[in-house]
């Protein structure tokens, strides 16, 4: 006879689950290491080609400067030359010109005799430009300073490390009505970041997109619809492992269609058209649970400052035997009110109003 085990269904489940998630987590793993991996490529190859660039504008301005440096130099030596062959060209000119004045008759040897004492007397034959010293040519040379590879090599076998996990990692995440809150914080103590950066994607979607960018712990990611599952992750380094949440809140919305009063595209926003006239504002549908903090913002209402904020806290409380009750706080610049509000049946969601 063979018997049968029966198997408790949500042990099976439990087992699904671990084996999606462990799943997950391999996945991550291998997406990380990838990512790593080209990561590190990439970013030794940008070094690779910005150091040798440098290399190279230094060198062509150092060229530049030995050919400045020399043409510099160059110039009053070439005029010194030139004014030495020119002192030593005139005079054997005229030694010429007076071998040839003494050949040929006598009138003639006699003209060409004054024109060649006449041109000598004008040629200084004892005076020549004087040569500057060796000493004194400049002579180009260049200093380098050999001690710049080993400080490169200290630093280019520090640059960069491998860890087994982000410095910064998400802590919470935080269902509300038509968005999650994101809380993170920093594990590594030896790491200091500038900033960080949270981005967000549907899973449907392979991009990912900023939400936020800053020093803040906290962030709120809106404009998300309920039993929507989402990627929540910190990626300021390749090592971030992405986080799935989704919520079950339906985003809280007014009324469509009130008389007197217009809605934003998200109708999360109420603007009152007849200043004369003022009712009340409806809930769309009955998004509230007792327990969450419904805040009502009010840029324009007599008996509240302008832009304060109004906050009623809700909790279920026991009063006998009975558990129809709500315990109800109002919040208003800092002043208090509590009372209870007792209901004839339980519910699970209530609508507001304003």
């Amino acid at each position: 006879m063979r018997q049968m085990m029966e198997l408790d269904p949500e042990l099976l489940l439990q087992e699904a689950l671990e084996n999606v998630e462990l799943g997950h987590q391999l996945e991550g793993l291998w997406e990380s290491a990838s990512q790593t991996r080209d990561v590190l490529k990439q970013h030794i190859n940008d070094l690779k080609g910005t150091l040798a660039k440098l290399l190279d504008e230094r060198l062509v301005t150092l060229l530049q400067e030995v050919g400045t440096i020399k043409q510099t130099i160059k110039s009053p030596l070439d005029d010194c030359q030139k004014l030495i062959e020119h002192r030593v060209n005139t005079p054997e000119a005229l030694v010429r010109k007076g071998e040839i004045a003494t050949v040929g008759g006598v009138g003639e040897e006699n003209e060409k005799l004054w024109s060649f004492t006449k041109k000598a007397l004008h040629v200084q034959l004892d005076s020549i430009q004087e040569v500057p010293l060796l000493v004194d040519v400049p002579c180009l040379s260049v200093q380098l300073d050999d001690s710049i590879l080993n400080i490169m090599k200290d630093h280019i076998l520090k640059h960069g490390t491998v860890a087994s996990r982000p410095p910064v990692q998400i802590e919470e995440l935080i269902e509300k009505p038509g968005g999650i809150i994101v809380q993170w914080c920093n594990v590594d103590d030896n790491f200091t970041a500038q900033d960080d950066r949270l981005q967000f994607r549907k899973c449907t979607s392979n991009h990912f997109e900023d939400v936020y960018v800053g020093f803040e712990t906290e962030f709120i990611v809106l404009h998300i619809g309920s039993n929507v599952d989402g990627d929540g992750r910190q990626e300021w380094s390749p090592w971030s492992v992405p986080q799935i949440v989704h919520s079950i809140f339906v985003p809280h919305e007014w009324t469509v269609g009130f008389e007197r009063k217009g809605l934003s595209n998200q109708r999360n926003t109420s603007c009152r058209n007849d200043s004369e006239y003022s009712g009340v504002l409806d809930s769309r549908a009955p998004t509230y649970f007792s327990g969450q903090t419904l805040i009502f913002r009010v840029e324009t209402l007599l008996a509240i400052t302008s832009v304060s904020t109004v906050t009623f806290d809700i909790e279920a409380m026991t009063l006998g035997t009975t558990n129809n009750n709500e315990g109800r706080n109002i919040n208003s610049n800092n002043r208090v009110m509590i009372f209870d509000w007792s209901r004839d049946q339980s519910c699970g969601s209530l609508y507001f109003g304003c």
